[in-house]
């Protein structure tokens, strides 16, 4: 056997194929196994004179050296060691492959770091791009003091944090090294306008409100004052009673009342029950932070509330009366409530009495107390009844003058003239007083003679003063009936003559409608011409603010009623026309009657001349005859 054989003893094997194969035929046997001269070689070393070791002792070499490294997880949260510090730098230990590094800034709560120390950092990443192990001191206290808050939230623990800076509608307060947001209004119960005054504060809250989504977190210092105050109530409302007086503070005050805290506890002081007075608003008697003593009159335990009375603790002014306060006596009082019905006077604080419109004056006329009185306004009046048990006053101001209708008959006797002030306008009439107390009306048909108002507006107005005349005097019903127009003489019975019927005067259209036209007549007398009396000849109707003739086809006196007519004036003319007509017809048929009896008398013996005669007058006769028929 060469010596390529034994060092590749495989290609020897290949080569010596063919032999074995070729001499098969002689069954020349073939060694199966050669002897070499490095059988003894160790073939596990490799060029460096390395060995290797038999797998169980590197599967137990393998295990002691994995036990030296911990097997960690990004996002895990790993307490390291601090083996190195640089200007910039921690070096950390965390018992892994490789040590991490920590920016020094997520240190700067612990001024006192040294080397030895143990930190609490969250491995962020095992390896990043650059093969380095990254890890955060600053993400780890952020998810330690989320896990703190969330579980105080869930619990209702007081957490404490510190005032770091102001931000828009609030504070942002450091919660175990996390950023929380404090609204304003969950600073204190009162409102609070200046944020800055908190910055840097140390305080204690209220975890209220937890985004688990984006990890964000609302606080309340309020919450703790309420839970105080909560408790100060529970304790003060276990020992009220009614009747039970106690010191209290105002700290509001509203239109309706005023709150007063009563030492952790709220009452409400009512306006109605701050004085025995009538006070428009509470700020009239009471001023905020002011102190003064209460009196409970009610409270819930279920709803909080506590109702309170000030005015309570002084006597009801009605059990204490003063002497010179008695029927018969004249008092003055201050006007603290209008109704329809009259006027309520503070006599003193507590007391009114009533002064109805029928006591204000004299005058039988109607009286609009909203229009006599006014709030604040000071008026001397008479008691008239008074009721001490149901507290109850009746006044009058028309008491303190004498009764002018007892002497009303010797001052303004029947026909006598007066001048007098419009004080009010009805429909039906016009209200006018002479002086106070005495007044009597005027009826709308009793201002003019000639002129018929749809209002008394018309005529006159509020405030006005007019020229009357006393026509009747009703004593027991205190009326006057007053006129206007009787101060003239009845111009109608001089203007019968002057429009009489069929007389033709000019007039002018002032008003029109439906049924006709109001005509402004001479002498200021208004006629009424109905619809088909304004006819023109021509078809046409006569309009408004036309100028046209007119004539009188009723006149009534008593009613002082005109009608009047334009129709009538060119229908009278045609009818006149056709009457001369007819009367002229009728004379020439007479003088034609008249002539053929001459004729007939004379003649004596009839010729065929004469009967031509005859024939033309009887032809003449009968177009007489039938001219009035025809018309």
């Amino acid at each position: 056997m060469s010596e390529e054989q034994i060092v590749n003893p495989v290609n020897a094997d290949v080569q010596e194929a063919p032999v074995q194969e070729a001499t098969a035929t002689k069954k020349v046997p073939v060694p199966t196994q050669f002897d070499t001269a490095h059988d003894d070689f160790d073939w596990s070393i490799d060029k460096r004179n390395v060995s290797t070791y038999p797998k169980e002792d590197r599967q137990r070499y393998d295990g002691v050296y994995d036990s030296t490294f911990k097997v960690i997880n990004d996002g895990e949260m790993i307490t390291g060691n601090v083996v190195g510090m640089t200007k910039t730098d921690v070096v950390i230990n965390i018992g892994f492959k490789s040590d991490g590094l920590v920016s020094l800034n997520e240190f700067r709560d612990l001024s006192n770091l040294k080397i030895g120390d143990d930190v609490e950092v969250m491995v962020v990443e095992k390896e990043d791009r650059d093969g380095h192990l990254h890890l955060s001191r600053k993400q780890a206290r952020i998810t330690r003091a989320w896990e703190k808050i969330v579980e105080m939230h869930r619990t209702g623990e007081v957490v404490t944090g510190v005032v770091t800076s102001k931000t828009k509608g609030g504070l942002i307060v450091d919660v175990y090294g996390m950023e929380t947001f404090l609204p304003g209004s969950q600073i204190d119960v009162k409102p609070v306008t200046d944020y800055d005054q908190f910055v840097g504060k140390t305080m204690e809250f209220k975890v209220v409100k937890i985004n688990e989504a984006i990890k964000n977190a609302v606080v309340s210092h309020k919450a703790l004052i309420e839970s105080d105050i909560e408790a100060q109530r529970a304790e003060i409302i276990s020992k009220l009673e009614k009747g039970q007086v106690l010191e209290g503070t105002i700290k509001n005050i509203t239109d309706f009342g005023a709150f007063l805290d009563l030492g952790g506890l709220d009452g409400l002081l009512y306006i109605t029950d701050i004085s025995w007075g009538r006070i428009s608003h509470p700020s009239e008697v009471l001023k905020l932070d002011q102190k003064l003593n209460v009196v409970v009159l009610d409270f819930d335990d279920e709803k909080k509330r506590i109702s309170l009375g000030l005015k309570q603790l002084t006597p009801h002014p009605w059990d204490t009366l003063p002497e010179h306060i008695r029927e018969g006596e004249i008092v003055k009082g201050r006007v603290v409530n209008i109704e329809d019905y009259g006027a309520f006077l503070e006599i003193l604080p507590g007391v009114e009495g009533l002064v109805h419109v029928s006591e204000i004056t004299w005058a039988n006329n109607p009286i609009n107390a909203k229009e006599f009185f006014k709030l604040g306004d000071e008026h001397s009046a008479k008691i008239v009844t008074l009721n001490k048990d149901e507290r109850k006053m009746s006044l009058s101001i028309k008491q303190l003058s004498e009764d002018p209708w007892a002497t009303i008959e010797i001052k303004y006797p029947q026909g006598s003239r007066h001048n007098g002030m419009v004080k009010n306008i009805t429909p039906y009439g016009v209200f006018v007083e002479l002086e106070p107390g005495i007044g009597g009306m005027i009826h709308i048909s009793d201002l003019s003679w000639l002129k018929r108002f749809n209002h008394p507006s018309e005529y006159t107005r509020t405030g006005n003063r007019i020229d009357v005349v006393i026509l009747s005097i009703d004593k027991d019903n205190r009326k006057l009936q007053l006129g206007h127009k009787q101060l003239e003489e009845d111009p109608w019975n001089a203007l019968e003559d002057t429009f009489a019927i069929g007389t033709i005067h000019e007039g002018t259209v002032v008003k029109k409608d439906d049924k006709g036209a109001i005509v402004q007549l001479p002498y200021g007398l208004e006629g009424f011409a109905p619809n088909r009396h304004l006819a023109k000849e021509d078809g046409k109707s006569i309009g408004a603010e036309e100028t046209s003739q007119f004539m009188v086809i009723e006149f009534d006196r008593n009613e002082k009623r005109i009608v009047v007519s334009h129709a009538r004036i060119w229908e009278q003319s045609k009818h006149d026309e056709k009457e001369a007509a007819r009367k002229e017809a009728r004379a020439d048929q007479e003088r034609t009657k008249k002539a053929v009896k001459n004729i007939q008398s004379r003649v004596e013996k009839t010729t065929l001349g004469d009967l031509g005669v005859l024939a033309e007058l009887r032809k003449k006769l009968d177009q007489n005859d039938e001219a009035p028929k025809a018309e």
